[in-house]
């Protein structure tokens, strides 16, 4: 089988290939080129990977805080020339930045807080990548995720949680069809994180012992304001800080610096804690309130997508993640027209975030999800 194996650098997706390789099967490595690594300079890119390449990450190197770098590159290339098998780079970093990273200031400037690696998966990896996979003759297009794909008995699939709970990453892939998860595999999804650093050691790779990413790909020091100050500066004008009330409590660098929930770096005095509750596009205003403010019973979600590529008849019940960490909740879920969804919970949850994701699960089985539009 002709597989196509996209490779960010790491453990996870080097014993993918290194794996499918082993077992007879046609690899061809690829890496997305999806932003410039400002840390080596402009010219950081396809010219200088075979310099990098000559010295791949180390067992000793310094923790790796995100992915898909210039080294991260050089360490893809590195195991698919230990292996032996094709590797190319593709620059998708127009595509990137046009589908992801100003989708990402937009939400900021709205006062939403997205989740740009479901925006990534959704709008890059599974859309135009598995695109170009298929038309270099491809059969397959296989990721280091933590999921798995499963028959659904009735000429479908499902896509299930991972086998390791700690690693599952199905909440970054609810939005995949029918259409896609036919052509995709997960060869690590049965597997642990132990099993797979066990492999990477049984193959050589020069990734065996590289630190997981952590960051966001384009903000690897964490410098949100930074990347907002480029892509959207309005998002950070001062404003008002309010409380419930509507009463001015004090002053904001910009709604694009909170999240709701956050309680730190709010500069307010008094002793009751207070968090943010709501960020006011209209009026430019963090809004403030107690720990009782955060609580919600639901929340509306648009942009829904159901794995099966069937919403569901009537209300159904499920299990809801409001965050990638949250643990998920039992509720009550009714589709409304619009592709838009009502959530409610059985008991009250904590800082519903718009622009997240929630996500929705019938025990190992990811139904879907949507973006958060309000708490309710």
């Amino acid at each position: 089988m002709k597989i196509v194996v996209a490779m960010s650098g790491g453990v996870d997706s080097s014993v993918t290939a290194a794996l499918l390789h082993s077992q007879g099967h046609e690899v061809t490595g690829v890496t997305l080129k999806v932003w410039q690594d400002k840390a080596r300079g402009p010219e950081a890119g396809l010219e200088k990977l075979e310099d990098a390449c000559a010295a791949p990450v180390s067992g000793d190197a310094p923790a790796s805080r995100s992915c898909c770098g210039a080294q991260d590159m050089a360490d893809a290339r590195s195991v698919a020339r230990a292996m032996g098998f094709p590797y190319y780079v593709l620059n998708y970093e127009d595509t990137f930045r046009s589908r992801v990273m100003e989708s990402f200031a937009a939400d900021y400037l709205a006062g939403r807080t997205p989740n740009p690696c479901v925006s990534c998966n959704d709008k890059v990896k599974f859309d135009p990548l598995l695109k170009t996979a298929l038309g270099l003759g491809a059969d397959k297009l296989a990721t280091g995720h933590y999921a798995r794909v499963e028959p659904d008995g009735q000429g479908g699939f499902r896509l299930m949680k991972a086998a390791d709970p700690r690693k599952d990453q199905t909440y970054f892939l609810h939005r995949l069809t029918q259409a896609q998860l036919a052509r995709l595999e997960f060869p690590l999804g049965g597997q642990t994180k132990d099993w797979v650093r066990e492999q990477a050691g049984r193959f050589g790779l020069a990734t065996a012992r590289k630190p997981e990413s952590m960051d966001i790909c384009f903000v690897p020091d964490g410098n949100y304001a930074g990347i907002l100050a480029e892509l959207a500066p309005q998002a950070l004008r001062e404003g008002p800080v309010l409380d419930t009330s509507g009463k001015e409590v004090g002053r904001h660098q910009g709604i694009a610096l909170f999240t709701v929930g956050q309680r730190r770096g709010l500069g307010l005095e008094g002793a009751a804690p207070r968090y943010v509750v709501e960020l006011d596009r209209e009026r430019n205003a963090v809004v403030v309130g107690g720990e009782a403010d955060l609580m919600k019973k639901g929340l509306r979600a648009g942009e829904v997508n159901w794995v099966s590529g069937r919403p569901p008849e009537g209300p159904v019940r499920a299990r809801v993640k409001i965050r990638s960490m949250h643990p998920a909740a039992e509720a009550t879920l009714t589709a409304l027209e619009g592709g838009e969804v009502e959530v409610n919970f059985d008991q009250a949850q904590r800082a519903v975030t718009p622009g997240q994701s929630a996500v929705f699960y019938a025990g190992e089985e990811c139904l879907g999800g949507g973006r958060i539009l309000k708490g309710i």
